[in-house]
């Protein structure tokens, strides 16, 4: 294993000051490491806030700023939060409107959000985000896993809490994006935890894994290495058919990088995927490009469809500021 750490203990606390001090102008984190939060929060806003376990960065904590997250909670890599965590960020940022948890459907984030939900005082509701179509149940999940699509819900709501949405309307248009929503990926290579310190699975040279979890959990099928276009026609095909957009529908098209992919080949995918899109009536009327929601340095990618209707398109152009997202 190479990997440019110093004690493997240690590697998420000393990634977390690193973070903390290089936005420390948008972000402070708490003095226990519990929490990354916002510097200034608007009074009177509900707060949001998210979080999971760590090696999906920039997934959450690079999403905490203004018009998206109030807080992100960082658990273990590959590992959810523990309630009392969750419920300090909870107190910390939430006020007398409330707090919205956005949680990916993974057990252990459904399990201790919900139980830090029940503890705070304040008002707090939930929206859950299950938008991979690979798989309808894994070792991690009863029913489908939250994965890149979460970035498309935290953007939208951030921007809705911005502007004073109130805690029931922000639950409402989370379950609206969430249903508007699908997502699909592909591993052209394994991850390492540091902590294992050996490949989390193995692909031979010439194999792919197709439906692939953000833990590389298994998907669908392994699978001979494709053309891009190829393996793009795959994902589109069980994104599409599951989500069955209307003719003409306006659509944001995500493709995201697991973390080892150049992102000229992210582009060379987020062609074919805009090319299949027009091909069936659609338009790719919004996008996003990048490495936003990794798997340690797995080599693949994953492609996010919303539908998108006139207030989610407005939200999604709103101005954030955030340091992995910033327009």
């Amino acid at each position: 294993m190479k990997k440019l750490i110093n004690d493997v203990a240690n590697v998420l606390d000393e990634s977390l000051d690193g973070f903390a001090a290089a936005h420390a102008g948008l972000i402070e984190m708490d003095a226990e490491r519990r929490f990354v939060r916002r510097r200034e929060i608007a009074p009177g806003k509900v707060a949001l806030i998210s979080g999971g376990g760590s090696g999906h960065e920039p997934l959450h904590a690079g999403f905490v700023g203004a018009g998206m997250l109030d807080a992100a909670v960082p658990g273990a890599i590959f590992t959810s939060p523990t309630p009392d965590r969750i419920l300090a960020a909870i107190e910390a940022v939430g006020g007398e409107a409330g707090a919205l948890l956005i949680v990916k459907n993974y057990e252990g984030d459904v399990m201790n959000f919900e139980m830090a939900a029940e503890m705070a005082s304040g008002p707090v509701a939930r929206v859950l985000v299950d938008d991979d179509v690979a798989v309808d149940n894994s070792a991690y999940t009863i029913g489908r896993r939250g994965v890149a699509g979460t970035l498309v819900v935290e953007k939208i709501l951030g921007a809705a809490a911005e502007r004073g949405a109130d805690l029931d309307a922000l639950v409402a248009l989370g379950e609206r994006v969430n249903a508007a929503t699908r997502s699909m990926g592909v591993a052209l290579s394994s991850c390492t935890v540091p902590a294992a310190g050996k490949p989390t699975f193995q692909l031979a040279e010439n194999e792919i894994e197709i439906g692939v979890g953000i833990h590389g959990e298994p998907g669908r099928r392994r699978a001979a290495m494709a053309p891009a276009d190829a393996i793009v026609n795959e994902l589109m095909d069980a994104i599409l058919g599951d989500l069955s957009p209307a003719a003409g529908a306006r659509c944001l098209l995500f493709v995201n990088g697991f973390g080892g992919t150049p992102s000229g080949e992210l582009y060379l995918v987020y062609n074919a995927a805009r090319r299949r899109l027009q091909a069936e009536g659609l338009e790719a009327a919004r996008s996003l490009v990048g490495t936003y929601v990794t798997s340690l340095e797995m080599a693949g990618c994953s492609l996010t469809v919303t539908v998108l209707d006139d207030e989610m398109a407005a939200l999604w152009d709103a101005p954030v500021r955030t340091p992995a997202l910033c327009w």
